[in-house]
């Protein structure tokens, strides 16, 4: 085996490692989300303590995303951390200017339901989504 054929083996070996990593912690902060949100009501009763022990859990794990989120940018190569960085942008921009829009419809009245963060976060998923597929079709 030559030394390109190594090198480009144990570069995907890495992402993939990477890859996984990423997953595992979005998925641990899920979970851990869920305890924060649901935990207080159905399984320790309000419990001031285990619920303020909930959150933080949560926004710990959530740093750990952030971090397997960097390390795994780092990893890739230049085209795919622009893709990334495009998307990630987009992504920010339209959840800023969303979210604003958002809650200014409540406050003038133009909307009666209260703004949700979670209509917010599905929609710079949705979008980040999106720039990622049509960065990757941009530069195939």
């Amino acid at each position: 085996m030559n030394k390109k054929s190594t090198d480009v083996s144990d570069w995907e070996a890495s992402t993939a490692k990477n890859t996984t990593r990423v997953m595992i912690w979005a998925l641990a902060w899920v979970l851990t989300t869920a305890l924060a949100a649901f935990g207080p009501k159905f399984i320790w009763d309000f419990h001031t303590g285990l619920t303020i022990l909930g959150v933080l859990i949560n926004v710990g794990v959530g740093f750990g995303m952030i971090f397997a989120t960097k390390r795994h940018l780092q990893g890739m190569d230049e085209m795919h951390q622009k893709i990334f960085r495009d998307a990630a942008v987009l992504s920010l921009g339209v959840g800023l200017i969303c979210a604003s829009s958002y809650e200014l419809l409540e406050d003038i009245q133009l909307i009666t339901a209260q703004p949700e963060i979670s209509h917010v976060m599905i929609l710079m998923c949705l979008t980040f989504l999106v720039g990622m597929i049509a960065g990757h079709r941009k530069y195939r």
